[in-house]
């Protein structure tokens, strides 16, 4: 079986305890995390051999990112050193009105430094069925821009399915270009796009119809038009999917997603999410579902969908980015057991 390929930052995150501020606190919980590191760690976890792809200094704190990914099965053989430092982010967590907030510090990070030939594509793709990077990527440097689309044209001329979580972040895109001037000729090389309810207006002007993030409602149907004229605008792409979330509080959402096969949309449950634990991480976790299902069930996007979104409900339930829950705990989800009753 080949193996899954992402590349992206990975970062130490430190995570205010509870729901204090950061101007309360005098400690923080260290992980690591980042979008395709996520995704990694969702796709070792359910059996695909998973390689993960970046660029680290050669200290301690590195040793011990890469320790903890193999440590959930994760192929780190392909990570390149150099630089100083590793990127790390500090997180709030929000609570009723009050929103959580994130605070980035990955300037001059060894991973914003990268750029084009630093990494072997063609030895790192050789033996690989699918190559998935997001839109943050390309938004931390334009060396990493260039790197990124350096591995999907590699990916397309192999014949390596591609996939792309859109994840804009506006307070990364700094170095003096916006991302709809990047994005586009990296999106035009994949054959699948993801994204959330509000990325492709970001980053495409692509606006969904009577949509608001903060009525605690979303409409399937709304979206219709945003997956297909995203597959017309990029016409390689075979597949769309967008999460659907509603907030009513920083604490209770809810959540579901569509997806565009290329001739009719596939609608999954909704999720009512009213005692969220963590949220950072729901996104890859939901990429991280539907590229399994992808791969586990090719003629059935309908399944695919319901897996990867069952398995992004499930990580609002789990401390940290990684979305550590097992193929039998989505599937009994998709089958509509919610109960949380205790498994003997």
């Amino acid at each position: 079986m080949g193996k899954v390929v992402t590349f992206g930052e990975i970062m130490l995150r430190l995570a205010v305890p509870g729901h204090l501020r950061l101007g309360q606190t005098r400690e923080f919980t260290a992980t690591f995390g980042g979008g395709e590191a996520n995704v990694a760690v969702s796709l070792a976890n359910y059996g695909i051999p998973a390689s993960f792809v970046t660029r680290l200094p050669v200290n301690d704190l590195a040793a011990e990112c890469l320790k903890e990914l193999r440590s959930h099965g994760v192929d780190t053989g392909d990570v390149v050193f150099g630089g100083n430092r590793m990127g790390l982010y500090y997180l709030e967590t929000g609570a009723v009105a009050r929103p959580s907030k994130v605070l980035y510090d990955r300037d001059l990070s060894s991973f914003s430094e990268i750029s084009p030939h630093m990494i072997d594509w063609n030895e790192v793709l050789r033996d690989a069925r699918w190559f998935h990077w997001t839109g943050i990527t390309p938004a931390v440097s334009q060396g990493a821009a260039d790197t990124c689309l350096e591995a999907i044209k590699t990916a397309n001329r192999m014949g390596i399915p591609v996939s792309c979580d859109l994840n804009y972040r506006k307070n990364l895109w700094k170095y003096g270009k916006q991302a709809s001037e990047v994005m586009p000729r990296m999106v035009e090389g994949c054959d699948v796009i993801i994204g959330n309810e509000e990325d492709a207006e970001k980053v495409f002007h692509i606006k969904p119809k009577g949509f608001s993030a903060t009525g605690g409602k979303v409409n399937a149907s709304d979206f219709e038009h945003v997956c297909m004229e995203l597959s017309e605008t990029f016409p390689r792409a075979k597949k769309v999917a967008v999460t659907l979330r509603g907030s009513l509080s920083a604490e209770h959402n809810t959540w579901s997603g569509v997806l565009w096969d290329g001739h009719r949309m596939h609608t999954a449950p909704v999720y009512d999410i009213t005692h969220i634990v963590d949220r950072v991480g729901g996104g890859d976790s939901f990429a991280g579902g539907l590229i399994y299902g992808l791969l586990t069930w090719p003629r059935d996007d309908r399944k695919s969908l319901r897996f990867a979104t069952a398995a992004s409900c499930l990580k609002h339930t789990i401390y940290g980015d990684f979305n550590r829950v097992t193929i039998q705990e989505v599937e009994t989800l998709m089958d509509g057991d919610a109960s949380g009753r205790v498994n003997r």
